[in-house]
């Protein structure tokens, strides 16, 4: 049994993290009108009934595993996106599994919301909260759109597009932290309460209504999906990246971030854009398709290997320490990628898809045992525990 907590035990944080942990103050700044009149609003009320001996990451975590939930209910009853196509009327998903999971998503936003608030009100607010929080939060962005994708199907929009939708939600996520590396400032996001809202009402009317609702056509062939699709880019290139450089700029200007030289500036694009440059290649010259044939299983993988990534930022930005250049689970996926080419004539799809299944376990193996670690090491660190609130005598 001792061993196996020795093997949660390994320090992935340096002494210079863990020192500039013990420095850090949250800065944020939300000027979004929906969190201003609508979202905090309601959180703060929610948050009064929440017992103050429940301790704030416990709120964070059930969040978490609600999406976790929604993520395995939809791979059950769709694993491939075809139960809601229009040439796939045998396969529907139940109506109650979208009820379910616009329930469990608004559940896991309330709590997402009104985690702060609890440490607040408890008086244990401190970075392992924090972290945990935005942790967890880059592993969700990837759960919560690949649920959505099952009220559509790929009837119309196909699993390689799709593949490009996910990329913005990463690349919205993580230039927020991006942003904060170099600002000291977290700007939240305008769109991200606006989507969590409308994905929660989409699952309702779609378990309402039925996810025949979305066959209709708005002009010249231009269907639901379409506008789905069209509305991820466009939270990208018009909501998020143009305020993102804006801000930096600003900083910049006013000498009011963190003044790093230019390649240290964007130092954290890096591993980033390496995931994103392998992960393409594989998807666009897959000797099988891998996308279309496992589609799901590619968007978990590229899921955790970001939100891998993602955490090693925050954890930088926090510490105001230097982001990693390059991610190691970036080599097992270079690695199973040059094995799908090098595979000889009459490549079996079923050999990919192993390669597929196994380089996504090892992912979720490896990315829970660095979240663990860290948190335990914290934990140790600053004396307290993280889903307990210790006594004032302790």
């Amino acid at each position: 049994m001792m061993g196996n907590f020795k093997l949660l035990d390994h320090e992935y944080l340096s002494p210079q993290e863990l020192a500039g942990f013990e420095t850090y103050k949250y800065s944020s700044i939300d000027s979004s009108p929906i969190g201003k009149y609508i979202t905090h609003p309601f959180w703060n009320f929610v948050v009064k009934f929440c017992p103050t001996w429940i301790a704030p990451n416990v709120l964070t975590f059930s969040g978490f595993l609600l999406t976790v939930v929604n993520f395995v209910m939809f791979a059950y009853y769709d694993p491939n996106f075809y139960a809601s196509s229009p040439n796939k009327p045998d396969l529907p998903i139940p109506s109650w599994v979208f009820l379910l999971a616009a329930v469990n998503l608004f559940l896991a936003h309330t709590l997402d919301g009104i985690d702060g608030k609890q440490a607040r009100r408890t008086g244990t607010s401190g970075p392992l909260g924090e972290l945990f929080d935005h942790g967890l939060d880059s592993w969700s962005s990837a759960f919560i759109p690949i649920c959505l994708y099952s009220a559509f199907g790929c009837a119309d929009l196909t699993t390689f597009r799709m593949f490009f939708c996910m990329w913005n939600v990463f690349f919205n996520f993580y230039t927020s932290h991006w942003e904060k590396y170099n600002t000291g400032v977290l700007f939240l996001p305008w769109g991200y309460d606006g989507a969590m809202i409308v994905v929660i009402f989409l699952f309702t009317i779609t378990g309402i209504f039925g996810h025949e609702m979305w066959y209709f056509s708005l002009w010249n062939g231009f269907t639901a999906s379409h506008l789905f699709e069209f509305l991820f880019y466009f939270s990208a290139l018009i909501t998020n990246v143009p305020v993102v450089l804006w801000n930096i700029y600003l900083s910049y200007r006013d000498r009011t971030g963190r003044m790093r030289p230019l390649i240290e500036a964007v130092r954290p694009l890096f591993p980033i854009s390496i995931l994103m440059a392998i992960s393409t290649v594989w998807v666009i010259w897959s000797p099988n398709n891998i996308v279309a044939s496992d589609g799901r299983i590619v968007f978990l993988m590229v899921g955790t290997i970001f939100s891998n990534i993602c955490c090693r930022l925050i954890v930088a930005q926090m510490s105001d320490q230097r982001c990693d250049a390059f991610n190691l689970l970036l080599v097992p996926l270079s690695a199973v990628v040059g094995c799908v080419w090098l595979l000889p004539a009459g490549r079996s799809l079923m050999l990919e898809q192993g390669l597929l299944y196994l380089l996504t376990a090892f992912a979720i193996c490896a990315h829970t045992h660095y979240g663990t670690c860290v948190v335990r090491q914290m934990c140790r660190h600053f004396r307290i525990d993280c889903f307990r609130i210790r006594p004032h005598s302790e």
